[in-house]
Formats: C-alpha cells, sequence, structure tokens
C-alpha cells in the first residue's frame, strides 16, 4: 500500500510523463524528475554510491539512480519491457541501503502507471 512519499514521487513521475511522453533516454527523465521533485519540495539525491558488503569487504560499484528524502530507492527506466532483474537489483539496493522502500519508474510505458512497481524488503 503506497504511503504519502511514494504517491508524491508517483505523481511527480506522472507530471514528468505527461509533458514528455514515452521514448527518451533514462537521463533525460531522471534529471526532469529531479526538477520536478525540486519544484514540489521533494528532497532527492542523484546517482548515490551503494556499497554491497561480500565478507565484510565493502564492493563499490553500485549506484542508485534516485535517493528520495533518504528513504526511497527510485530506479529510473525508459523501456518497452523492462528486464526481470530490475526488481532483483531494486531489492539489492534496498538492502545495501538498509532501506525498505522502493519504486521502478519506467517511463517507457504508454501509461506511466503500467510503467510502476512498488518494492517494499
Amino acid at each position: 500500500m503506497p504511503d504519502e512519499l511514494t504517491e508524491r514521487i508517483i505523481g511527480a513521475a506522472i507530471e514528468v510523463h505527461k509533458a514528455l511522453g514515452p521514448g527518451l533516454l533514462e537521463s533525460i527523465y531522471e534529471e526532469a524528475l529531479c526538477y520536478e521533485f525540486e519544484l514540489q519540495g521533494i528532497k532527492c539525491e542523484r546517482q548515490v554510491p551503494a556499497d554491497i558488503i561480500y565478507k565484510g569487504r565493502a564492493i563499490k560499484g553500485q549506484r542508485l539512480d534516485l535517493l528520495v528524502e533518504k528513504e526511497v530507492v527510485v530506479e529510473v527506466k525508459s523501456l518497452s519491457r523492462p528486464p526481470d532483474t530490475v526488481v532483483s537489483q531494486t531489492i539489492s539496493y534496498l538492502k545495501a541501503t538498509n532501506l525498505k522502500r522502493g519504486l521502478i519508474i519506467n517511463f517507457g510505458e504508454k501509461r506511466l502507471i503500467d510503467g510502476v512497481k512498488s518494492i517494499s524488503v
């Protein structure tokens, strides 16, 4: 069940999708979404490093697309059919950050709501 913050994130993404439509690069949607967050007073960080711990050693190389209000991981996609690994990837990000909520937002869909998936751990 979505909470107020995830509803605000989804609303901002819908606003971006209404203006830009599908078919652009993920980086365009990411930047536009961050600007929409700024306009709506939602704090967000882009390309946040998320180390994986393996047997006590931090392994670098992962980056979250967006971290919203230090609470929600947002994975931005722009594909007609995202691979199944996107869900696993988002779960890995949540585990690496010790966060509980994530959203996959696929701007490649004709109707954005069909491209929104909520992930909880």
